[in-house]
This record gives C-alpha cells, sequence and structure tokens, in this order.
C-alpha cells in the first residue's frame, strides 16, 4: 500500500508542483478542504505524540530522566533545530545510525530459528486474532502514516524541477518510482524483521510485552549486556528525526491552507509545526500509560488514513488537476482497491471496540 501511495502523490507534486495540501485547497470546495487538511493535521499531532513519547521514553533508558521532563526535552530541541535549520547538519548522522540498528535487526535473523514456511504465508495471508484490531490498525497507522503522504509530496518541490517540460517531468517520475520503491522495500525488511525477532523472542516465551523497554532485548543476541544502550540511542535519534517529519508535515498541511509552500521561515508555516509538536505535548502530560498512549496514537492515524487516500485519488485521478498525467482505469482501481480496504479494516476496529 505503501509503495503505491508515496509513488501516486508523489506524481501529483511532480505533474502539477503543488503538494497534496496545496492542491486539496484548490480543487476541493473551502468546507471540504478544511475537513481534510485538520484532520491531517490531527494525524501530524498524533505522530508527533508517538516520536516524543518515543524520545522520552529513551532518555528515561539512558540517564533516568522522566518522561514528561524528557518530552519538554525533545520538543524544545526538535523545535530549536528546525527552526534554525540546523537538523540539516546532523540528518546523515541520524539517518545512517538508525539505519545501522535497522539493518542490524535484518542481520540478527540469520541469529535465531525462524519458521521461515510461516512466516511466508503470514506475509501475503492476513489474520485477525481475538483483541488484535487495535494493535493491527496502531502498525498500519504507523507505516502508511497519511501526514507522511502530504510531506512526501512536498519534498518532490525541493528538488526544484524548474523544467515543466514533458521530458522533464516524465524522467523525474521514473527516477522517483525507484527511489520510492528502494527506500520502501528496506522499510519493508526492516519492519518485517522487527515483527520476526518479537515473534521469536516474546510470543514463543509468553512473555507479554506492556513496555517499550522490554524491545531492547531483542538487540541482545547481538549486542549483549550493550544492547540496552545501543537500542536507547536508536530510539532517540529515531524519535528526534520523526518528530521532525511530523512537524514538517504539519507546517506544509497549514501552509497549503493558505495556498503556500513550506518555508520554515513563513509564519503559517511555523504556526504548522507548533500546533503538531505543542499540542502533542499537552496530551502526554495527561496520558497515564505512555506505552499504551503510542498504540492508541498509530490507530487514529489509521481513523484518518481513509479521508486522505480517498482525495488523493480524486486528485490524481482528475485531468483537470493532472491533465495527461491523470491515473489510468487500472491504477485508479487498484488505488480505490487501496482506499476501500483501508476502510473496511477501520470499520472493523471501531466495531471492535464494542465487541471486545
Amino acid at each position: 500500500m505503501l509503495i503505491i501511495l508515496q509513488f501516486n502523490v508523489t506524481q501529483l507534486g511532480i505533474a502539477t508542483g503543488l503538494c497534496l495540501s496545496e492542491a486539496t485547497n484548490k480543487y476541493l470546495r473551502k468546507t471540504n478542504s478544511r475537513i481534510v487538511l485538520w484532520s491531517a493535521i490531527g494525524a501530524s499531532i498524533s505522530t508527533s505524540l508517538a516520536e516524543i513519547l518515543g524520545g522520552a521514553i529513551a532518555l528515561n533508558m539512558l540517564v533516568d530522566i522522566p518522561i514528561k521532563i524528557g518530552a519538554i526535552l525533545v520538543t524544545v530541541f526538535v523545535t530549536i533545530m528546525m527552526f534554525s535549520n540546523s537538523y540539516k547538519k546532523i540528518e546523515r548522522y541520524v539517518i545512517a545510525f538508525v539505519s545501522l540498528i535497522g539493518l542490524s535487526f535484518i542481520y540478527e535473523l540469520f541469529l535465531i530459528n525462524v519458521d521461515w514456511e510461516t512466516a511466508a504465508k503470514s506475509w501475503v495471508i492476513p489474520s485477525f486474532p481475538q483483541g488484535s484490531m487495535l494493535l493491527i490498525m496502531s502498525v498500519l497507522g504507523a507505516v502508511v502514516m497519511p501526514h507522511n503522504l502530504f510531506l512526501h509530496s512536498e519534498i518532490i518541490q525541493s528538488r526544484k524541477v524548474k523544467k515543466r517540460d514533458e521530458q522533464s517531468i516524465e524522467k523525474q517520475m521514473k527516477y522517483d518510482f525507484w527511489d520510492t520503491l528502494f527506500s520502501m522495500l528496506i522499510g519493508w525488511a526492516i519492519n518485517s524483521a522487527m515483527i520476526l525477532l518479537a515473534t521469536t523472542t516474546f510470543f514463543k516465551e509468553g512473555i507479554v510485552v506492556n513496555d517499550l523497554q522490554q524491545a531492547k532485548s531483542l538487540l541482545d543476541p547481538l549486542l549483549g549486556n550493550n544492547a540496552g544502550v545501543v537500542f536507547a540511542l536508536a530510539l532517540l535519534f529515531a524519535g528526534i528525526s520523526s518528530t521532525m517529519t511530523s512537524g514538517i508535515a504539519a507546517g506544509s498541511i497549514f501552509a497549503g491552507m493558505y495556498d503556500e509552500p513550506y518555508n520554515k521561515n513563513d509564519i503559517h508555516s511555523r504556526l504548522g509545526v507548533v500546533i503538531s509538536l505543542g499540542v502533542a505535548l499537552l496530551i502526554i502530560f495527561v496520558i497515564n500509560n505512555p506505552f499504551k498512549g503510542l498504540i492508541i496514537s498509530q490507530a487514529i492515524l489509521s481513523l484518518q488514513l481513509p479521508i486522505t487516500v480517498f482525495v488523493q485519488v480524486r486528485l490524481t485521478s482528475s485531468e483537470k488537476v493532472m491533465g495527461k498525467y491523470a491515473n489510468r482505469p487500472f491504477t485508479k482501481c487498484v488505488l480505490y482497491i487501496i482506499a476501500g480496504m483501508v476502510t473496511f479494516l477501520n470499520i472493523l476496529l471501531l466495531i471492535s471496540f464494542f465487541t471486545e
């Protein structure tokens, strides 16, 4: 789903020169566009909440700082870096470190005994164990993040594709297809590795996971006694970098309401960032169970996802918006099937609240 949706929204950015937020504001009725965009900002807030919490938990693991104090530190640090643009200086180091930890999860698959036959079946045949819908939808929301669709269409503008001729546009679309495919497949492999490791480490041993700090044991086979420190550092860097992306996404969405691209020096972009990070921080102060808060915040993303997907498909299927690059019938059909699947899963999630 993510590969298809990410590439599709990139086509919107390349073909129109508009991000998803700007296109929504331009081509939808004002009332409808406001509902869509404010719900997308809500999704960004949910992500910021989870990422700030992740960073705060990491600080707690490293230096025993209370979660709420750690949340303030992470929020202030990220805000300063975003508005000063200094995050670009450490971006490569963050990506390198987090990628290293992610790849170490994949490497560990060779150190444990995985039931590959069952794993292969489970990759393609879904199952819904009793009481699992909240977790399933939180995973869906954490992977196919709706605010990232807005962000991805914004980022493509930073490549400064000045030439609007067909050859340049098609060349950029082809490049971005392979770029999206490569990066999303790596993400898929790392996510799969973590699930397989969790199954082997926790499920087979009958261990109930109710604390994020338990996840450090996934790295024990590779790093031994240092696993906790390395995992906490990776969690801290991942939390910081992901808080930045959710903040930028909110800035892009809010600026789009005023037909503006994201600009860290623009008041509307800055307001979007402050709304996302500020509201998330306030919510953290009223959460009693940080681990449960992580799960619920990501499930909220899945509830907003159908709204973003249906709007995206409508825009990218419109010749008025996309011209000759509008979705072909087969592509449109695939995208609507994805939107329908996500909607159906969310209905199951809502039903589970009353039946489980």
